[in-house]
């Protein structure tokens, strides 16, 4: 069942009538969100699966956690530069548990992020829901496919197009996806290994070029833009090990219409655990696994958050001895929530020729 730290802050988190400060502290660990060590009846992710699309886009039931997670940067003509995200974030009790005889009697919990980051205005925005699923409240559906939390929403629109939308105290995104290139399946065959430990893994598949129009809105201003997302689908019941806290990941897209997922699992002693990986895409929508020390990554700058905790906000990326910086755009995109981490906007430049070269999202999480 879930982890009771778990269900008492959402419970906490649903009862409050106001705006709080955000927290400091965390109100959620990272190893209760992701499940602890309690799988019993719950399916495991622990060998290749054939994906079916669209009906993978929809909910997986059986499974612990699951997740809809968009980024994207996006500019107006004029060049104004915002970078989004809006995520979806269910956790499950075991399938078959018997629950009260209501209407509001829910067996999943939601958790929802919108973040925005104005980098001309060098604001940075978040805001998270909960909610239970019952009756209605929160929810996915892969026929018309439609996940939602309240009005936060992704709407199915046809011909392989969504649209997405979320508004809070004077932030407001309303945009349409439209993939360019096919889903690509991370890991072995999208199923992604966290630990050798059986079990400790998740599908895992991505949308790496969805190109991005619509509307956002700052303190009531509209703000017509265009620009590129980024998708990324995770189910799950048990991910981490215990000697892992967090780990970096980088969505980087290139000018050259290439794109790259990274990421690497952190350990306890601050090391690099040896499950990390990544995956490129080429222009042409074909797909390889990054090889063992083709990449290599290395921080160089540091921003402190109001968790006391040093985040990464500039990295140097080695591919083959050539050398790209990866910046944030703004170092304070630390998202002060119920599980606190730090997300947001990135530009890619080639070290030869101080050129931009890309953008992306880096996400940094630690436990």
């Amino acid at each position: 069942m879930i982890k009771p730290p778990l269900l008492l802050a959402v419970t906490l988190l649903l009862a409050a009538c106001g705006p709080k400060e955000p927290p400091i502290a965390p109100l959620l660990r990272l190893a209760d969100v992701l499940g602890g060590s309690d799988t019993s009846g719950f399916v495991r992710a622990d060998t290749p699966r054939v994906f079916a699309f669209p009906a993978d886009h929809g909910p997986h039931p059986g499974f612990r956690n699951e997740w809809w997670y968009f980024t994207g940067n996006v500019q107006t003509a004029e060049g104004r530069h915002f970078g989004y995200q809006l995520t979806f974030f269910t956790a499950a009790q075991p399938p078959g548990r018997q629950l009260p005889n209501s209407a509001w009697a829910s067996d999943t919990l939601w958790m929802a992020h919108l973040a925005l980051t104005d980098v001309e205005g060098a604001q940075h925005y978040a805001f998270e829901r909960f909610s239970r699923a019952n009756p209605g409240l929160a929810g996915a559906q892969a026929q018309p496919f439609h996940v939602w939390l309240d009005d936060w929403q992704i709407v199915e629109e046809g011909n392989g197009s969504w649209h997405i939308s979320a508004a809070e105290q004077g932030i407001a995104l309303d945009l349409q996806l439209q993939s360019l290139k096919p889903p690509v399946l991370q890991g072995d065959q999208g199923l992604s290994r966290k630990s050798d430990t059986p079990g400790n893994a998740s599908y895992y598949y991505s949308m790496t070029r969805l190109a991005t129009r619509g509307v956002i809105a700052v303190d009531g201003e509209r703000y017509q833009i265009n620009g590129h997302s980024w998708l990324d689908r995770e189910w799950s019941t048990s991910a981490l090990d215990a000697d892992q806290s967090g780990w970096d990941w980088f969505s980087l897209q290139f000018d050259d219409n290439t794109e790259l997922m990274l990421y690497q699992l952190r350990t306890r002693s601050d090391g690099i655990d040896p499950h990390s990986e990544g995956h490129w895409t080429a222009a042409d929508g074909s797909q390889s696994r990054t090889t063992p020390g083709e990449l290599a990554l290395e921080p160089v700058a540091w921003w402190t958050g109001p968790d006391d905790v040093r985040y990464a906000t500039q990295w140097r990326l080695l591919r083959n001895g050539q050398g790209l910086r990866v910046e944030a755009l703004l170092d304070d995109q630390f998202l002060p929530l119920a599980l606190p981490y730090w997300e947001g906007a990135v530009r890619v430049i080639n070290e030869d020729t101080g050129a931009v070269a890309g953008h992306g999202f880096l996400e940094m999480v630690r436990q």
